[in-house]
């Protein structure tokens, strides 16, 4: 008799829960895009999640610097962003539900009472966890409630951990995690002022949006047992979980700003672009083969949570950049004309109805590894600057002034175009018995304020014929009492 199997393909869902207490940073954008890659890799879906029941902390500006980071990378989602303070209602009823099944119980042990408890764990040499002192249990004589309780002094709520057994879960990164329930105390999940605390709300936004893959940090895989004991105590559906390790600095210690942990938006500020900065995270501990640079359409088909490294990736800054050179290249250059327009800007140069900004970036970002150092090396088209009189003396001769005297002429009726340009430099060169170095280096002195530009014959025809006769007139005054 033939056997028929019938297989049910599960909806990936994945999810990024931040808590908006500060920026989005490199970790969590990392995790992002890791969680964001895996769904779309599997035909998927991504979720939003805001966890903001930190109420001391959490920040509507935080919210929307996260937004922004992730709208500025490109990271888009399929559902949220969901808030969990909007969600309040549906934690009390699952709470009501562990409550009356006994898997959670009232807690009124104070602050003190519990700072004591530990304090004289630790004379015992033990470690500090809570003793079940509000635990019910068959035969067991419960604490007297406070006066004023439930009115005046509010309990806590606990969850009732299993005290035998072992958790186990086959971490998708770290291979096979065990954790006996004897080494976890009854944490709580609910405080005093009602709101959860993040193990409980975890579990239950993760148990509703139906997440079926949690990729987060690998600071959270003491936090996995708990949860799993939770959902198993709701016999909800347990989700594969991935724990990414942590990325260090350069050298070999916790990732902070100096070593450029801050917001990705940051990085936006220093002229990086966002499809640089997400294959570099792409790179923090996942890679395919040797390749360095690939789009991100790539990454999706290469991505596999397996091959996401066991170790501590390292944040190196100068790869950053090399990485960001690379795509600085390979830009449209109208493209960052955009880009480059807000930067010039705090420089106090207007660009509006510059046609040749697109042209001067298509010779100037082949030298630049950044927005804020494009924007540095166009400086020079838009703003005339004289050039010090020890480099003018070092490199225009007295000898060679008649040769520059005849070019202001012949600028005023030379084709205006590249090649005419080039040619006539290499005549006037000749005609006086100069080396073309002669008359390009004094050139760029006199125009530009600096020696080191692209081609002189390309830069003289996107400055324009006025220009350069405009700058020219406002230099020779200048060249003239300088090399005299």
């Amino acid at each position: 008799m033939a056997i028929f199997r019938l297989t049910v393909q599960i909806m990936v869902r994945t999810r990024f829960a931040p808590s908006p207490t500060g920026y989005l940073h490199i970790g969590g954008a990392r995790t992002a895009l890791f969680s964001w890659a895996f769904a779309r890799k599997m035909g998927g879906e991504f979720i939003l999640r805001i966890e903001d029941t930190d109420l001391e902390r959490s920040t509507q500006a935080s919210v929307q610097a996260i937004l922004d980071g992730m709208a500025w990378l490109g990271i888009d989602w399929d559902e949220g962003p969901y808030y969990q303070m909007q969600r309040m209602e549906r934690y009390k009823e699952v709470v009501d539900q562990l409550l009356e099944e006994g898997h959670a119980y009232y807690c009124y042990a104070s602050k003190e009472e519990l700072d004591v408890m530990r304090e004289a764990q630790k004379a015992r040499g033990e470690k500090p966890r809570y003793d079940g002192r509000w635990r019910p249990e068959a035969g067991k004589t419960l604490p007297t409630p406070p006066a004023g309780a439930g009115l005046t002094t509010k309990p806590v709520i606990r969850f009732k951990t299993p005290q035998d057994g072992v958790v186990t879960f086959n971490d998708m990164i770290k291979g096979p995690i065990s954790v006996a329930n004897a080494e976890l105390d009854d944490l709580v999940i609910v405080r005093g002022d009602g709101v959860p605390t993040y193990n409980f709300g975890v579990v239950i936004d993760d148990w509703d949006m139906r997440i079926s893959h949690v990729i987060r940090g690998d600071d959270h895989v003491n936090n996995t047992p708990r949860q799993i004991n939770i959902l198993r105590a709701l016999g909800a559906p347990i989700p594969a979980y991935a724990h990414v390790p942590m990325i260090l600095g350069n050298d070999g210690e916790r990732l902070s700003k100096r070593h450029g942990a801050v917001s990705v938006l940051q990085y936006r500020e220093e002229g990086y672009l966002p499809e640089a900065l997400l294959n570099y995270l792409a790179r923090l501990g996942w890679g395919h083969g040797d390749a360095e640079k690939f789009s991100l359409a790539q990454f999706i088909d290469w991505f596999d949570v397996g091959h996401v490294s066991h170790s501590a990736a390292r944040f190196d800054g100068s790869k950053l950049s090399w990485l960001n050179q690379q795509y600085l290249k390979e830009a449209d250059n109208a493209r960052l004309a955009e880009l480059v327009q807000p930067f010039l800007r705090e420089q106090g140069i207007a660009t509006a109805g510059q046609d040749n900004l697109p042209g001067l970036i298509a010779l100037v970002k082949e030298r630049v590894s950044s927005i804020v150092e494009l924007a540095d090396g166009l400086h020079i088209y838009f703003k005339h600057s004289l050039a010090g009189t020890d480099e003018l003396r070092a490199k225009l001769p007295k000898a060679a002034l008649p040769a520059f005297e005849k070019l202001q002429t012949e600028f005023a009726t030379v084709a205006w175009e590249a090649p005419a340009l080039g040619q006539l430099l290499k005549d006037t060169a000749q005609a006086f018995g100069l080396k073309m170095g002669q008359i390009g280096m004094p050139l760029r002195l006199i125009l530009f304020g600096t020696a080191q530009t692209p081609a002189i014959d390309q830069v003289l025809a996107l400055l324009g014929r006025d220009e350069t006769l405009r700058r020219f007139a406002a230099a020779w005054p200048h060249v003239m009492a300088t090399v005299e």
